[in-house]
């Protein structure tokens, strides 16, 4: 008798949302079944990974993950041209760390001003990335989407705590926003039924359930999003059937394994190398989990990720 391998019927699938505008725009979602479980159902969208600049030159990230880059770290625009000329990134995500009221504390004008000159100079889609401080935030974003009226941006965070105007200022100009939320589900179903009442379309929205690295918790991360993704296929769960952001890259990188250097601690290897894998295997278990949309740092690391998405679809 020949073997029959047992399979679940999916009723649910998963949006697909399209990110960005022209030729290089980029369409995720779509999946009829659990992630790479292609014997049972349909995955017709790869996972994509965006590659992380910031706005200003970073301070705390090792020099490891610098290197790749060279001086064009000292601006944006060059940093992004780098990434999408040379590493062949797909979107950009462009952290606004400069706006931190406990840092620069940059004014929404000036950060605006930033978020336009890069999304002129690169021809795929652009994340934009505020500091998780709701105030800022709330100024930082609105402005963005009013520097760019002719692209669709990505605008995130999004949380509970500032939604209204930020989302409301979105919608209006016909940008994405990520909706983030601790990582627990609940949460996530709430945030997301509060954006649909409040007008998102459906193909406007695209979930950010906040994670962690290897090491530092990242079981529950894939536990919770594991069960968003069963939820949204074996239930029905119309508000939780959006495609998934990690962005994995900057909760890698700020691990202590990342930055030991290996004079101090022989025994751990190569400090590159070890950073490398930290950040690529961090990558493949949120692949694993559910993740459509992978926010990255290191031009290995991504590659890894790649291959791996390659070799699993």
């Amino acid at each position: 008798m020949a073997f029959e391998t047992p399979k679940i019927n999916y009723n649910g699938r998963i949006k697909e949302i399209t990110l960005g505008e022209g030729p290089k725009a980029v369409t995720v979602g779509g999946e009829t079944a659990m992630p790479f479980y292609l014997f049972e159902g349909g995955m017709p969208r790869k996972p994509k990974i965006a590659m992380e600049i910031q706005d200003t030159p970073p301070e705390d990230w090792p020099e490891d993950v610098l290197k790749p880059f060279g001086d064009a770290v000292n601006n944006p625009v060059s940093w992004a041209k780098k990434c999408v000329d040379t590493y062949g990134a797909e979107l950009i995500c462009l952290q606004l760390e400069s706006t931190d009221p406990n840092g620069l504390d940059r004014s929404a004008e000036e950060s605006a001003k930033i978020v336009r000159e890069v999304a002129d100079a690169v021809d795929v889609p652009l994340i934009v990335w505020g500091t998780a401080n709701h105030e800022k935030d709330t100024e930082v974003l609105r402005k963005a989407s009013e520097a760019c009226p002719d692209k669709k941006l990505i605008l995130g965070p999004v949380e509970e705590g500032d939604y209204k105007k930020i989302a409301a200022q979105a919608m209006a100009y016909k940008h994405t926003i990520i909706a983030s939320s601790p990582i627990d589900i609940n949460l996530a179903k709430q945030l997301n039924i509060l954006l649909g009442n409040l007008g998102i379309p459906a193909e406007g929205l695209i979930m950010d359930p906040t994670v962690s690295s290897i090491g530092y918790g990242i079981e529950y991360s894939y536990s919770v999003i594991e069960r968003i993704r069963l939820a949204a296929l074996t239930q029905q769960d119309e508000r939780l059937q959006y495609p998934l952001i990690c962005n994995i890259g900057r909760e890698a990188w700020k691990t202590k394994e990342a930055k030991i250097p290996e004079a101090e601690s022989p025994e751990m290897g190569n400090t590159e190398k070890r950073a490398i894998m930290i950040e690529a295997m961090s990558a493949a278990i949120l692949l694993i989990a559910g993740a459509d949309i992978l926010v990255m740092r290191h031009p290995e690391s991504m590659r890894l990720a790649g291959e791996l998405i390659a070799e699993l679809s």
